[in-house]
């Protein structure tokens, strides 16, 4: 793994990100745009808002790529985009690892790692193992656990991609699924990066603020851009905005596959290429849907039948449908597909726990609206004679239009809340919290502060009867919360819970 000044100077060329270059060719054995990972003989990236100040000391950089000439003493290649510079040489330098795996990329508001998991245990099954995962929960590069490290970002800097798709490649997979991000795209970080099959799962306002997308509209068409850089696309036809995601899908692809639950209404209806789903029958601990191809696609000819699904909720149904395409259209089969959906855990993702004579837990990522409604509503549905009892809180510094949000799905679906420390980054949580409350608009929902996450956990249990369901949202196995910039322990949502199941059957349960 090495550049040449030559190679630099052609590839950024060849993306028309090259202002001016220097004059002499210099070897490169590493790239880096950190600073404090800088090697012997390194091209480094100058991205961001990067200052000269940051290599006072810093032995090893024999040449930079950056938007700003910082007049150091080194060969400096001046480019327009140091984002896509940066995508362009880590895929040179990493030996374009993206060309020998088979990419499948997932995005959308909502159920983007539950679709990933579920794609990747299929592909996993079908492959012998040589699948591997990047998603917002962990990357998993190789088959042992050693393999598999916790994720920092949905998807990763564009170094860190190819850098993993690298390790991937070296201990022989085959096939990658990953999650992508509308801010992978706003960064630039999978930029150059092409897909065999693209999913778009749903779309709902998230991540607009200050420092996200300036618009729904933006964040919509960072979405979109999934279905130009893939081969294959698949859509949910029942999703918010179709119409206009199918058009924009239309015009890159002959084929826009797409799917559906029996009976709910699309807004094209005509489409002649859509698989539906039904479900059958959904419990506490798991569910059962049924698929069907009605059009009889060869593509698609080994995913029709009936499925259990390792997860409850019917919400979760479509996302396993998307996940039944993709892998149909990677050569999965049957088996593989039944599989893989019955064997399927997801970290921090619907699980459940019966907790003796307080009904039962349910620990979920949720952390948007529309994740967060759809768990509400199947929470509200299996609990007919109890109260749904939630606990949960917001991040600081992003995504601040899902406190509001959060606030809605609360007033409609939710009896009693306790409200909480997410990762409050640098805000207050106690504001964080006053701002979900404030916008409560059902007077009937009872809501508690705590902003100890653990202690509010414990307190929602104890206040749990044998028919309420205690819903823990956002954090899921997550170890640590972002407190003052810092990443402090936690134990996680699901262990506090376990913890509090523990303490109720040896009779030492206390708030």
């Amino acid at each position: 793994m090495k550049l040449t000044g030559k190679q630099v100077t052609a590839l950024l060329q060849d993306h028309n990100l090259l202002v001016q270059g220097p004059s002499i060719d210099a070897d490169f054995d590493f790239l880096h745009y950190d600073s404090r990972q800088v090697k012997e003989k390194t091209l480094f990236v100058a991205k961001g808002a990067f200052k000269a100040s940051y290599l006072d000391g810093v032995e090893g950089v024999t040449g930079m790529v950056a938007s700003d000439d910082f007049g150091l003493d080194i060969p400096l290649w001046l480019v327009n985009d140091t984002q896509k510079a940066l995508a362009v040489l880590s895929q040179a330098f990493f030996d374009y690892p993206e060309k020998k795996l088979w990419i499948g990329g997932i995005t959308g508001t909502k159920g983007k790692t539950t679709a990933a998991y579920f794609a990747y245990n299929i592909l996993k099954e079908e492959t012998d193992g040589k699948t591997a995962l990047f998603s917002t929960v962990n990357r998993i590069v190789g088959p042992k656990p050693e393999d598999s490290k916790k994720s920092d970002l949905t998807t990763p800097e564009s170094y860190e991609l190819y850098k993993d798709m690298a390790r991937a490649v070296e201990k022989g997979m085959t096939h990658l699924v990953m999650e992508v991000s509308s801010q992978a795209y706003l960064k630039n970080r999978v930029y150059g990066l092409r897909y065999n099959v693209g999913i778009f799962l749903n779309i709902s306002p998230d991540h607009i603020g200050p420092n996200e997308h300036p618009t729904f509209a933006d964040y919509l068409a960072h979405k979109e851009m999934l279905l130009d850089h893939s081969d294959q696309v698949i859509i949910n036809a029942g999703m918010d905005h179709f119409d206009e995601v199918y058009q924009r899908a239309a015009s890159k692809h002959e084929n826009v596959w797409t799917y559906n639950r029996e009976g709910a209404a699309s807004q094209l209806p005509d489409l002649k290429d859509t698989v539906e789903f039904h479900s059958d029958k959904t419990e506490l601990h798991d569910s059962y849907f049924t698929v069907e191809d009605w059009a009889k696609l060869p593509a698609f000819k080994e995913l029709a039948g009936s499925y259990r699904l390792n997860l409850p909720g019917d919400f979760n149904e479509e996302n396993a449908t998307a996940a039944l395409m993709m892998t149909a259209l990677a050569g999965a089969h049957h088996a593989a597909m039944k599989k893989g959906l019955d064997e399927v855990t997801i970290p921090g993702r619907m699980i459940s726990m019966s907790l003796p004579g307080h009904g039962v837990a349910f620990v979920d990522y949720a952390h948007n609206y529309a994740s967060l409604n759809a768990l509400l509503a199947f929470a509200k549905g299996q609990s007919p004679k109890g109260e749904v009892i939630v606990v949960l809180g917001a991040p600081g510094n992003k995504g601040v239009s899902r406190r509001l949000d959060f606030a809605k799905v609360l007033s409609k679906q939710a009896d009693q809340v306790f409200l909480t420390a997410d990762d409050p980054a640098f805000e207050k949580p106690e504001d964080i919290c006053h701002t979900i409350a404030d916008a409560i608009t059902n007077p009937e929902v009872k809501i508690h502060f705590q902003m100890d996450r653990i202690t509010a956990i414990r307190e929602a249990i104890a206040l749990a009867g044998p028919h309420d369901l205690v819903v823990v949202a956002g954090k899921g196995e997550d170890p640590y919360q972002k407190v003052n910039g810092v990443d402090t322990p936690y134990i996680g949502d699901f262990q506090a819970v376990k913890n509090c199941k523990t303490a109720l059957e040896e009779g030492k349960f206390t708030v």
